[in-house]
């Protein structure tokens, strides 16, 4: 009896906050719906992406979390805020290029898969598989070990001031890090 009354309350609170999602329009409201097998009722997202969902996973593709690790590296090699600022512009322009050549891909191969889908229509499937594989196996894990050793220097620079970060300490915190 428990169970069921359990049940007729969560079914209650799922139906007002879909109420209140669908009528402010605000957070995942348009892209929620209620799909029905049986008994069961589920919440599903629908699976796109409007224009501003993709403008900012590209420019969170471009930027990422570059931008957090390189200005100090691109200020100290260059010698003068000036010169930086050049080369920061330089590089806008050149990630321009490729999202141009991006969006003329997407344009052009209408697939899903990115990268993959590209690679498999231009040269075939083993490089699109080879390139597949290498995003999981090499890149995706190195970028994420990148971003957990730089947020960790950024966060224990302040308890070490006057002195270089111990190593230990910052490459235990990027562990912790990357397992959770």
């Amino acid at each position: 009896m428990a169970n069921a009354k359990d049940k007729a309350h969560e079914m209650a609170v799922r139906e007002k906050f879909l109420e209140g999602q669908k009528d402010s329009n605000k957070g995942l409201g348009n892209n929620v719906e209620v799909e029905q097998e049986g008994d069961e009722e589920e919440v599903v997202l629908q699976q796109k992406l409007g224009l501003m969902n993709g403008i900012t996973v590209i420019v969170g593709c471009i930027i990422g979390s570059g931008i957090f690790v390189s200005p100090r590296g691109v200020l100290i090699h260059t010698g003068s805020v000036g010169m930086s600022l050049i080369i920061w512009f330089l590089c806008g322009v050149y990630s321009m290029i490729g999202a141009y050549c991006y969006a003329e891909l997407g344009t052009a191969i209408v697939r899903s898969g990115a990268d993959y889908a590209y690679i498999f229509e231009a040269f075939g499937p083993f490089l699109a598989f080879l390139r597949l594989w290498v995003e999981c196996i090499i890149v995706r894990p190195c970028t994420t070990a990148i971003v957990a050793l730089t947020f960790a220097r950024y966060i224990t620079e302040p308890l070490f001031p006057d002195c270089e970060q111990p190593t230990l300490a910052v490459t235990c915190l990027a562990a912790i890090c990357i397992c959770e």
